[in-house]
């Protein structure tokens, strides 16, 4: 079956929403969702969304700076400066779109404080604030005539000039994208959505990894499908491992600490009670994220522990349970008392800074495709995505795709010349545990080799495993219907490869990717200097005549 939108958005989070929400006035909006309409990163995000509003303390120029160290100073700074100053003006367009964000008593935003921000900018709901602005934008959705809400909805592949028979590779100019298969999984048919403007909102990758935050959707099909459509795909190397996910064991996805309980006064401490992080960081607890994970998964291997403790039984109870209602709560069902005992914590892959490349129009390297979103690398966050940074960065983006989009839509027609999706000769697949097991493997080779901590050794052996999976399921893609399950699995070891492949290409410690064969600068020049310090020792305590030096 055909069917024709002017605008689809594969992704139902913030960014996809509220794109949809921005060009619907012009033309029918298809929205692709391959789950529910909640079952989005952006709906699971605790802890805020950063915005310069209190001018007493604060400006742009702090919040860039903040940005800008972050990111390890590798960040596109026209693309921090647009994300910091244009958030204000979004942040008032989620509260016309019914958005309720806490204030004080005199009016005020009561503001947060996360690792890595100098002053108190973040804007919550409680400690659910993704819920809060996801409910918020899906009431606003369903209420417009010109949005189409397709549910339980799987893209599968993007429609490019591939599609025609023209030979399409990485050097190939103008690719352009004219919509997306997508597979109606009540029906099991694979229908083509025609489009004038598509936008990949597909949120993130973390749950290649076995220990994650994220719901399982989050498996980077926009970004694997771009891949396999020939666009530019950036730092996927750097994935935020958040530090504090709930231990406890069975849990998948892991339930989120958000950074914002060590912002209010948490404090980090091993099994036996005692803090560590004044090891590590003149910041202690509110190191930004790659820091506190890393000394983290230090405490925890030299130990020989499987998690740490977050302590905040020193904070008013009520103010705890006021501030955290349902961190308390989710704790409690656990037999965890927050205000009285400590919480198991661990980290678990988290954010992608990475993904799909975007000028600061959101457009991609192929032409009518947008990507915003995690999906998209738009430069923002570098090396490390500073805390609370990826809500705003989605808003902003999609109104900048948006407002390009809506200039150049009378441009582009549908193209008419697309086939349907052909599955003749494919079968049913039975064997669907060679798609889970395959799945665990996945998860296990990103777990072992490709975490916090690498080396090249782990990255040329998880490369390997990965190749040998990569051969098996196309082989089973090419001979089965498609599936969700099957096309899921398809995109994750893509998207292994991918993390993989531009983690060996960075030959060097930077950011969120850290790897024992390349030491940050900071840390060579401390090896270098206690070398230097042995050097001076051995001189000083050894008599003259028994020194040799050999060049």
């Amino acid at each position: 079956m055909v069917k024709k939108f002017d605008f689809l958005v594969i992704g139902s989070g913030l960014a996809g929403m509220s794109f949809a929400l921005k060009v619907a006035h012009k033309g029918k909006v298809a929205l692709i969702c391959k789950a529910g309409l909640e079952e989005a990163n952006t709906y699971f995000a605790q802890g805020g969304i950063a915005s310069v509003t209190n001018l007493k303390v604060d400006n742009f120029e702090k919040h860039i700076e903040d940005t800008m160290i972050a990111g390890d100073w590798i960040s596109d700074r026209a693309a921090v400066e647009k994300v910091v100053r244009e958030a204000p003006a979004q942040i008032q367009e989620l509260i016309k779109w019914g958005v309720d964000f806490d204030k004080k008593e005199d009016g005020e935003f009561d503001l947060h404080k996360e690792g890595g921000h100098s002053e108190f900018r973040i804007l919550h709901h409680k400690d659910n604030t993704g819920a809060e602005i996801q409910t918020s934008l899906i009431e606003a959705v369903k209420a417009h005539p010109n949005i189409t809400i397709f549910t339980d909805h799987y893209a599968v592949e993007i429609i490019t000039q591939h599609h025609l028979g023209i030979i399409v590779t990485r050097h190939t100019p103008g690719i352009k994208c004219f919509g997306a298969y997508v597979l109606n999984e009540k029906t099991g048919e694979v229908d083509t959505f025609l489009s004038k403007v598509t936008v990949m909102a597909t949120g993130g990758c973390e749950a290649v990894y076995r220990n994650t935050t994220n719901p399982l959707v989050a498996t980077g099909d926009g970004i694997a499908m771009v891949y396999r459509a020939k666009g530019a795909v950036k730092d996927m190397e750097f994935i935020q491992f958040h530090p504090t996910a709930l231990f406890h064991p069975g849990d998948r996805p892991s339930f989120l600490i958000t950074e914002a309980m060590r912002g209010y006064g948490a404090v980090l401490k091993n099994q036996s009670g005692e803090e560590f992080m004044q090891k590590y960081d003149p910041r202690l607890s509110l190191a930004p994220r790659d820091i506190v994970a890393r000394a983290i998964d230090n405490e925890m291997k030299q130990r020989g522990e499987d998690h740490v403790y977050l302590d905040v039984t020193h904070k008013d109870p009520e103010e705890t349970k006021k501030h955290f209602p349902n961190i308390y709560k989710k704790c409690l069902s656990l037999g965890i008392d927050i205000t009285k005992d400590y919480i198991p914590v661990a980290p678990a892959a988290h954010y992608l800074c990475g993904g799909i490349k975007v000028d600061l129009d959101g457009q991609s390297s192929i032409n009518r495709l947008y990507a915003i979103g995690e999906c998209s690398c738009t430069g923002l966050h570098g090396g490390n995505r500073l805390a609370s940074n990826s809500l705003i960065e989605a808003v902003v983006y999609a109104d900048a795709a948006a407002k390009h989009a809506l200039n150049v839509l009378d441009r582009y027609d549908f193209n008419e010349d697309i086939p349907e999706w052909n599955d003749e000769g494919t079968m049913n697949n039975e064997e669907r545990v060679l798609i889970t097991q395959s799945m665990k493997e996945v998860n296990q080779i990103m777990e072992a080799y490709v975490g916090i901590v690498r080396s090249n050794t782990r990255l040329i052996r998880a490369w390997n495993r990965l190749d040998i999976l990569y051969e098996e399921t196309e082989r089973l893609f090419k001979r089965c219907k498609a599936s969700r399950e099957l096309c899921e699995l398809r995109n994750m070891i893509n998207i292994g490869y991918l993390i993989t492949r531009q983690a060996m290409e960075r030959k060097e410690s930077r950011g969120l990717h850290y790897t024992i064969d390349y030491p940050h600068a900071a840390e060579r020049k401390k090896v270098k200097n206690i070398f230097l310090l042995q050097i001076e020792l051995i001189i000083f305590i050894t008599p003259v005549s028994r020194i040799t030096f050999s060049c």
